[in-house]
């Protein structure tokens, strides 16, 4: 990054390789729609190489990149209504099942309770439990408190098996991780306890 400050014409390009296929896959997950995520992360890079002399150095090269690819997700999403379109990162919040129909289905219902839950909630199972952001990094990339992450994982794993069961599926089982929950914030619209 400071080479690419510094002027350095194949510094950014070298930032481009190293995080284009995380940053896509989180896109993906957050838009829930692919060629709404691939111009997030078009829109995405071409902000982080603009406001490169903005970045400080105090987060780490990929928490800023993910905040300002989170970002550019919210407002593509905002000003528009993607048709979703099923993902494969939404099997990690499915739960098992023995045939490829059965998967399908389950993909299909996980992807739709995701896009379903408040816009606070989705964005933390994204990163948290998708792609393995730490709860710690999570909260720097969405600008809020770490607890306010591990409450609004919680709520949105209780809410995705919830209309998971009603939907025939029996229990994902989100429900019950503890690791990253949080019962001292309590509800508000965004899916957030006190930003």
């Amino acid at each position: 990054m400071r080479r690419h400050v510094d002027g350095d014409p194949d510094a950014f390009a070298e930032i481009y390789r190293r995080h284009r296929d995380r940053m896509w896959a989180v896109a993906v997950g957050v838009c829930g729609d692919r060629e709404l995520a691939a111009e997030a992360v078009q829109d995405g890079f071409v902000s982080a190489f603009r406001r490169a002399e903005g970045y400080r150095g105090d987060a780490a090269v990929t928490t800023w990149l993910h905040r300002i690819i989170v970002n550019a997700c919210i407002d593509l999403t905002r000003r528009v209504r993607p048709t979703s379109e099923l993902t494969d990162e939404v099997v990690r919040l499915a739960p098992p099942t023995p045939d490829a129909t059965g998967l399908v289905d389950t993909r299909l219902a996980v992807h739709e309770a995701l896009h379903a839950l408040p816009e606070g909630q989705r964005l933390a199972l994204v990163l948290v439990d998708m792609h393995a952001v730490p709860v710690a990094e999570a909260a720097e990339i969405l600008d809020i408190a770490p607890g306010t992450v591990k409450s609004r994982c919680s709520r949105g794993r209780e809410a995705i098996g919830r209309a998971l069961g009603e939907a025939g599926f029996g229990t994902t089982g989100t429900s019950q991780r503890s690791d990253t929950s949080d019962t001292r914030e309590h509800d508000d619209p965004n899916g957030g306890g006190h930003d």
